[in-house]
């Protein structure tokens, strides 16, 4: 009823069937709208099916993206995880040349931080330390906020734990040292190789600032056959000394693979230390 005694049309049961009425006639008419419904038949998605259309966009992305983007379907995973496509999307935040290799693990392409790439540097016998390298490779780093002092520190640290040294003695018993990457623009323009470090026990894309790698197949093989045979002598003097493998390593080396004289030289050594108030 209306303020006045009026019946109020909108009250009238015929005249709201009708506006229902009108109402879900006109929304069915919008739902079924062809040309209002988002899917495959009316869209540019058929285009997503050719490859080469698919590469071209999935290049653009990051390497975590590329990783969603093969999960979206049979199709999107052959191209996202086609070699070039994880190699080009792998080089391309750090600006490289070339990538020479091919790692073991697939999954080694799914992670492109800096902590992946690392400087190869031959060992000077009697001149080469950790500290002094850090000293030396300290010098990419000159604009971090923190010390010069502290950086160092930092990167003994770093060079130690990359290459699995558990002390100062590990250097002598190797010929080079993986030094980790603390500025981004020596990659540029650069090329990496990707080897399985025996000591750091992992895949590695590493940079040679001198040239390209001295490829030694008979050294390597020498190498392979020594490491067998010395390994249980090795396994043997880590317990008795109760120190890691380049210690171990580093006291058969200088006593001319005798393992009663090596024994006898880190006896020595720590009977000194204990004198000198250094244990």
């Amino acid at each position: 009823m209306g303020c006045c005694g009026e019946e109020n049309d909108d009250d009238d049961p015929q005249l709201l069937q009708n506006q229902n009425g009108h109402i879900s006639s006109s929304s069915s008419a919008i739902s079924t709208d062809p040309s209002t419904v988002i899917s495959p038949m009316n869209s540019h998605f058929g285009a997503l099916a050719c490859r080469d259309t698919l590469r071209l966009i999935l290049q653009k992305l990051t390497v975590p993206d590329l990783a969603r983007a093969s999960c979206v379907c049979r199709g999107w995973y052959s191209v996202a995880s086609d070699n070039n496509m994880l190699v080009l999307a792998f080089m391309e935040p750090w600006k490289l040349k070339q990538i020479v290799g091919k790692p073991v693990n697939a999954c080694f392409w799914r992670d492109n931080g800096i902590g992946k790439f690392a400087i190869s540097h031959r060992i000077a016998r009697g001149g080469d330390t950790v500290a002094s390298l850090a000293v030396k490779y300290s010098v990419q780093a000159l604009g971090l906020r923190m010390g010069r002092n502290d950086f160092v520190l930092l990167m003994v640290m770093d060079i130690k734990r990359l290459n699995n040294m558990m002390s100062d003695h590990g250097i002598y018993s190797r010929e080079r040292l993986l030094i980790p990457v603390s500025n981004p623009d020596i990659l540029v323009d650069g090329t990496c190789y990707i080897e399985l470090d025996s000591y750091a026990k992992r895949e590695v894309a590493v940079l040679y600032l001198d040239g390209e790698p001295d490829r030694k197949p008979n050294c390597l093989l020498k190498r392979v056959t020594s490491e067998q045979g010395k390994r249980r002598i090795i396994d043997s003097l880590r317990r008795s000394m109760q120190v890691d493998d380049g210690t171990a390593l580093y006291y058969l080396s200088i006593s001319n693979g005798d393992p009663r004289a090596a024994l006898s030289e880190f006896s020595a050594d720590i009977g000194w230390e204990r004198q000198a108030g250094l244990a």
